[in-house]
């Protein structure tokens, strides 16, 4: 639930709450799956005893059938289907575990810590402060009620008690952290060449092979996915528009939001700044003896905005100005000067000028402001109760985006090009929305898919008119993208080819420079491990080969545009010595991946561990 969350408000609830245990419930291989033969089953698997219900596993499966599908361009391979769909049981099954776990050993999650995380959610909350209103419509707009988040909340929220207390207990002694240090901040002597493709791609390529490779790899130049799209669009500024205003209601959000419409007693002074109290002393001094404060201002201060004004700072409220300067101005009677008064800018020398007493709004001046929060507050609840509502009406049988149109009152209109990957017309790129069109319901079934949220004031329901698969495009579009690719292909193996000649020579004990003369060669140098100047496939090359023993060693390697071929000649093992707060800084992280370490293989113990049943029928 917290995952489909994730995937459909994406930068609306930007929610992290699982940590690292949630992490190995998405995505797993089949681990020790046992006793297939139970024939059919309600249930998709059973957890030392804990049932899985067989719908649970089929919905986790369409969420991830949806992200899948788009990861594969269109259709799931079927060699791949199974794999996938194991991979999701297999996130449920070790969940479930977990939770088995977290009961038994006792940890539990009270209503006020569940509230707190609730209420300190940022997605649920309005200007800083939690909204019941919004944090229902922002679940609505994923089919969530209030009550079954709160419950995967819960649950979440102690795993993540295990998580603590697993984590917390990891260590590193100082042996291991100077023996890891070393390793982290080893140097290695190294020099590269780059045997770019496109050197020794051929300049022209065949027709005939052209339409060869054409037909040896249309998979790769098929059209895009799409359908014909009819929606039902339902905005916040159309249920706003038929909220009818209660004038009694607005009285009462007047009384019980008074506050907001107080303004604040407003002050305008003028001061000089001066870097020195003696300076600040000259300037009183200079005032007394009947000086002009605009002329001492242009003079003297250091405040430049204000001081090419006389020193003039505007009428503005307390809450302007530091604590030491606001204390001293909002004591002050008008025409008084005062000073010096310290800050953290200087010393000041100041001059009120003017006061204008704070008042409250009445009824009728904050009546505009009322009625527009009124609306919105109200159209926002409604809005949440129609997505709810919408929810309920697309689970029964029989529903058409027409009857939905009517109860709802929904915009209705045709995409004609909607693409996989691209979306298109007044709907846009959502993968939220691609999800839902090219899922099984929709796509397949012909079913109305929704609601799905365009943003927090936007929602929609679809339609799926025509499906178009993807084809294969004409010979005379693509041949300039195939000329392309087959050039680099062959201009990739025989920079290959090349860098391989150069390596045999190398490693018969040719001279790097020798060897690769004529060509530009990088280094020799010491490189770190994270060294940002290195082509990052040189890195890993570098730091994987074993130390070099009296002889360089010598790799050739796949990098972006060719193949690189690496020289490591030396070791630089001693690390630079670390401050205290560098050492301090290292030991926490360290600790923190070993924690990281510790619950993964704590997870992997309890799954081998685990009396698990699975029904091999759970996706049929």
């Amino acid at each position: 639930m917290l995952q489909k969350i994730r995937d459909h408000l994406h930068g609306v609830i930007g929610y992290s709450i699982l940590g690292a245990i949630s992490l190995v419930f998405v995505a797993w291989g089949a681990y020790g799956i046992v006793d297939v033969g139970i024939g059919q089953s309600a249930f998709a698997a059973k957890v030392d005893g804990e049932k899985i219900p067989l719908e649970t596993a089929r919905q986790a499966w369409l969420d991830q059938q949806a992200q899948a599908a788009r990861a594969f361009g269109g259709e799931i391979p079927e060699d791949r289907r199974a794999q996938l769909q194991q991979s999701v049981l297999e996130g449920l099954i070790r969940r479930a575990m977990i939770d088995n776990r977290v009961h038994e050993l006792g940890y539990r999650v009270t209503d006020q810590q569940l509230k707190d995380a609730i209420q300190e959610e940022p997605a649920f909350q309005v200007d800083g402060k939690y909204s019941a209103t919004v944090a229902k419509a922002r679940l609505a707009q994923v089919g969530l009620t209030v009550a079954g988040f709160e419950a995967d909340l819960r649950s979440s929220l102690t795993r993540q008690q295990l998580q603590r207390a697993i984590g917390i207990s990891g260590f590193v002694t100082p042996k291991e952290f100077t023996r890891i240090v070393g390793l982290e901040d080893e140097q290695r002597e190294t020099s590269w060449v780059l045997f770019p493709a496109a050197d020794f791609a051929p300049a022209s390529i065949d027709e005939a092979a052209v339409r060869a490779y054409y037909g040896a790899h249309q998979q790769n130049y098929m059209t895009t996915e799409s359908v014909r799209l009819a929606y039902g669009e339902l905005r916040l500024d159309q249920v706003a528009a038929q909220v009818t205003v209660v004038d009694d209601d607005l009285r009462a959000l007047y009384a019980e939001n008074k506050d907001r419409y107080a303004e604040p007693e407003r002050r305008r002074a003028r001061h000089i700044l001066v870097a020195d109290e003696k300076t600040a002393q000259d300037v009183l001094a200079q005032l007394k003896a009947g000086k002009d404060f605009g002329a001492l201002a242009k003079e003297f201060s250091k405040d430049t905005v204000s001081a090419d004004k006389g020193g003039d700072l505007g009428f503005a409220t307390r809450s302007t100005f530091v604590a030491p300067f606001a204390d001293a101005v909002f004591s002050m009677k008008v025409g008084e000067t005062r000073g010096p008064v310290k800050s953290q800018y200087g010393y000041h020398v100041i001059q009120l000028e003017a006061i204008q007493p704070g008042k409250t709004k009445s009824f009728e001046e904050a009546r505009p402001e009322l009625e527009a929060q009124y609306r919105r507050d109200q159209a926002a609840d409604r809005f949440g109760d129609a997505q709810e509502q919408l929810q309920t009406r697309l689970e029964q049988p029989g529903v058409t985006l027409e009857s939905l149109a009517k109860e709802f009152g929904l915009a209705t209109g045709v995409v004609e090009d909607f693409e996989r990957g691209k979306g298109g017309g007044v709907l846009g790129n959502s993968p939220a929305l691609e999800d839902v069109v090219f899922g099984d319901t929709v796509l397949n079934q012909g079913r109305v898919g929704g609601p799905v949220a365009l943003g927090e004031d936007r929602l929609v329901v679809v339609k799926v008119l025509e499906h178009r698969k993807p084809a294969a495009r004409p010979l005379p579009e693509v041949q300039a993208a195939i000329v392309t690719a087959m050039k680099q292909e062959q201009g990739l193996a025989a920079a290959k080819a090349a860098a391989d000649a150069a390596l045999k020579r190398l490693q018969a004990g040719e001279g790097f420079g020798v060897v690769l003369a004529g060509r530009k060669i990088e280094g020799p140098r010491y490189i770190a491990r994270t060294d940002p100047s290195v082509p990052s496939e040189v890195r890993t090359s570098v730091f994987s080969l074993p130390r070099p023993e009296g002889k360089p060693l010598y790799e050739g390697v796949p990098v972006t545009g060719g193949i690189a071929v690496v020289e490591v000649s030396k070791v630089r093992a001693d690390p630079v010595p670390l401050s205290a707060d560098a050492r301090q800084e290292r030991m926490g992280q360290l600790v923190s991946q070993l924690g990281t370490a510790d619950i993964l293989a704590y997870i992997e113990e309890a799954r081998r561990r685990a009396s698990v049943t699975v029904n091999p029928k759970a996706f049929e």
